[in-house]
């Protein structure tokens, strides 16, 4: 199911996964404002299409993305010369492009998987932070090379970062802006897997159809929710009541007794609640009441 209405990124559903490519090869893919608006208008339809069970995002050509456009030259991050990427705010503080994207992809209800088939750099490396597995080439070159640029990391990667790789890795990556192989990357805990670049995707797409196969519709997305907002927990009980909230309501529901009756019958379950209608009320968890139990 192609669409048709996208310039700089493509988007199609194959099977259980939404495709999202990055779509400017002549350029490496690199970021724009067009480009991000497209990729959040994606995910919209991604998190809007109950037969979407993951989302998949990868990059036409022999690159993933080069970062961001630098066809301004050295006004290219000055915001008080051009229109900064995110909208309308303040004139000295305009949230960042890539930082705009990422959020939206960290309130994905739907998985998602990195296929990073070639290089990545600045932006084009920070925006798979919040993606949920990450798969590289063998061949990619990667650097969050903001420092060498004269800025700071964007795409609230000093968030997420370090709770990929631990703060000292992170340190030494953003603090050199050296650009390094994918195995280094593998080693340094930023990738899940490295494999030659033609099976990059075909990789992501049998995670994706694994992860179709083995859990339930609203269950994945209450249980991604859960996982990467606890993140910022200060206390495991904030984490408790969360789980106990999300238990009990989803324990009520038709699918909880399908996963047990079809686990109990050796049989394939036959889910029946939807995303798009059936979230708890406790979803998103920032607005999740306490749950003291019974």
């Amino acid at each position: 199911m192609p669409s048709t209405s996208f310039t700089e990124i493509t988007y199609e559903v194959d099977g259980p996964a939404a495709i999202i490519t990055l779509n400017r090869p002549e350029r490496l893919n690199a970021f724009t404002g067009t480009m991000m608006n497209e990729m959040i208008a994606a995910f919209d339809l991604a998190d809007e299409d109950d037969a979407v069970r993951a989302v998949i995002v990868t990059g036409a050509g022999r690159g993933f993305c080069a970062g961001a456009d630098l066809g301004a030259g050295g006004d290219t991050f000055n915001d008080e010369s051009r229109a900064e990427l995110g909208g309308d705010t303040p004139t000295l503080a305009r949230r960042d492009g890539g930082g705009v994207l990422v959020l939206r992809i960290f309130d994905s209800k739907k998985p998602v998987i990195g296929a990073i088939n070639g290089s990545a750099v600045g932006v084009g490396l920070t925006m798979t932070l919040p993606m949920d597995v990450r798969i590289l080439a063998d061949n990619a070159k990667l650097g969050f090379v903001f420092a060498g640029r004269g800025i700071a990391p964007d795409g609230a990667a000093s968030w997420f970062l370090p709770r990929i790789v631990g703060i000292s890795q992170a340190l030494e990556w953003v603090l050199t802006a050296r650009v390094f192989q994918a195995q280094e990357a593998l080693e340094g805990g930023l990738v899940k897997q490295v494999l030659p670049a033609d099976e990059v995707l075909p990789a992501a797409k049998a995670l994706a159809a694994e992860m179709a196969n083995g859990a339930a519709p609203v269950s994945a997305v209450v249980s991604r929710g859960l996982l990467w907002r606890m993140l910022g927990a200060d206390h495991p009980m904030v984490a408790h009541r969360a789980d106990s909230a999300a238990i009990a309501e989803l324990g009520r529901k038709a699918d909880s007794k399908e996963g047990v009756m079809a686990f109990l019958e050796k049989r394939t379950p036959d889910w029946k609640l939807k995303p798009s209608e059936d979230l708890p009320r406790t979803y998103p968890w920032w607005d999740f009441p306490d749950y003291e139990g019974e």
